[in-house]
């Protein structure tokens, strides 16, 4: 708990301070005078005046706000050239898009970092989507998906990829979607319910693509290290049993001490047969060697590579995101789906944990989702205060207060919505808060 709280500061303290950070800096490029930078609403915990600007922290951590001079037509205003109003609308909108992009920035530049460290991923994320398994009494087996399906499209987008499958179904738990396959060279159309997985909801078709155990280590002195087999390979087969799992594999290896079996690897572009002879250690039989469930490959990207791998995977989630966006309003995304505070920190308390590159790898997506989010046509948000000066704009004058204070009502109503809805899906996942919910 201390762990999730600490981690839920930390990353929405960062996220919010970029956030602001780009409407000051923007504010005072232009000339606007600046009267407070809050990180927080509510009681100020702590206030430092330099020179015409209030900078606090204030007690209620979900948010922040830069204050201006002249910034709405009720503050009282002189008419000098240092007020947010006294500014053209070019100038104010750059004030207001600053602090979406600087969130934005921030998730390229967080993630650039992150994969440039170098990290271990599934090898068959970017491989053609060939079925390998069905998962029993999964979607895709109610649906008539089978082995050797090659996914076509889904919901009217082609994938190329397994990790475009796992991107476009994601959304879609409990909502009918339709998925073509290519079968013995004719496509077919299935209409498919992903179910939900997890307490978010998460879609699942319960497909697989073909895996292979990995070769992670192996003991020096032990048998694998004898018969020669190293890090990196990759076991299609023991005893031409093909498409051995890691538990499968395990299981031979324990009965057949002191008899060999031929593992079939795959090193590089090599095709090689390993015999190999278990040895009893302890209560079993082993082999000496680490082995993991799948086929990984190292990504070890230079600065430039890293940048641009960080964009491709940014406009990924960017995507995802509007996809789920207008899913909500087309009722095929669930409203559940949606996440507030108490899940943002339980989320950063497990990133947390598994270490600073996870934690990291979710501030990015955060700070992708706050940014975009914030340039959505909403009154009240940074997108919403855009969006009335452009219909100014169009129409060559500024709105009356009456309906620019009717337009930022219905801003509110709809945000109160938005926050009752995360709040209760956040409550939902929340055991015993659950087991009191005697309607569900």
């Amino acid at each position: 708990m201390l762990t999730s709280g600490l981690a839920f500061v930390f990353v929405l303290g960062v996220l919010i301070f970029v956030h602001e950070l780009g409407h000051y800096v923007m504010a005072r490029r232009i000339g606007v005078r600046v009267l407070t930078f809050s990180l927080g609403f509510g009681p100020k915990i702590v206030n430092v005046r330099r020179g015409d600007t209030d900078y606090c922290i204030s007690a209620i951590p979900l948010g922040g706000y830069v204050k201006m001079a002249g910034e709405t037509a009720e503050d009282e205003r002189t008419g000098a050239e240092d007020e947010f109003l006294s500014k053209s609308k070019w100038q104010r909108f750059q004030v207001l898009v600053a602090g979406p992009i600087m969130n934005i920035l921030l998730a390229i530049v967080v993630l650039a970092v992150v994969l440039y460290q170098g990290a271990d991923v599934p090898a068959y994320e970017q491989q053609v989507p060939i079925v390998g398994r069905v998962t029993e009494g999964s979607a895709a087996e109610r649906a008539g998906i089978l082995p050797g399906d090659r996914i076509v499209n889904i919901a009217d987008r082609t994938v190329e990829t397994w990790e475009q499958v796992f991107m476009a179904i994601l959304p879609k738990a409990n909502r009918e979607v339709r998925i073509v396959v290519r079968r013995d060279g004719e496509d077919r159309r299935l209409n498919v319910t992903p179910d939900a997985q997890t307490k978010y909801e998460i879609g699942d078709l319960g497909v697989l693509p073909e895996i292979h155990p990995q070769v992670l280590e192996v003991v020096p002195g032990e048998p694998a290290d004898e018969a020669g087999l190293l890090k990196g390979d990759v076991i299609l087969a023991v005893n031409d049993r093909m498409g051995v799992s890691r538990e499968a594999l395990i299981e031979v290896i324990k009965a057949n001490e002191n008899r060999p079996i031929v593992l079939h690897v795959r090193r590089g572009d090599a095709a090689l047969d390993v015999p190999v002879t278990p040895r009893r250690k302890g209560d079993i039989a082993i082999i000496g060697a680490n082995l993991s469930h799948l086929e990984l490959r190292t990504i070890e990207p230079g600065p430039i590579q890293a940048v641009q791998m960080s964009l491709a995977r940014n406009w990924d989630w960017s995507t995802l995101i509007f996809q789920t966006l207008v899913g909500l309003f087309t009722r095929e995304t669930s409203v559940k789906q949606l996440m507030g505070p108490v899940a943002i920190a339980e989320l950063s308390g497990g990133a947390a944990q598994l270490g600073w590159i996870a934690l990291f790898n979710l501030m990015a997506m955060i700070s992708l989702n706050l940014g975009l989010l914030n340039l959505m046509p909403i009154p009240v948000l940074d997108g919403g205060h855009i969006t009335i000066m452009a219909f100014e704009g169009l129409a060559r004058r500024d709105f009356s207060m009456r309906v620019k204070e009717k337009l930022l009502m219905v801003g509110f109503v709809v945000l109160l919505m938005l926050m009752v809805t995360v709040i209760y899906n956040d409550l939902t996942r929340v055991q015993w808060i659950e087991n009191l919910m005697f309607w569900r």
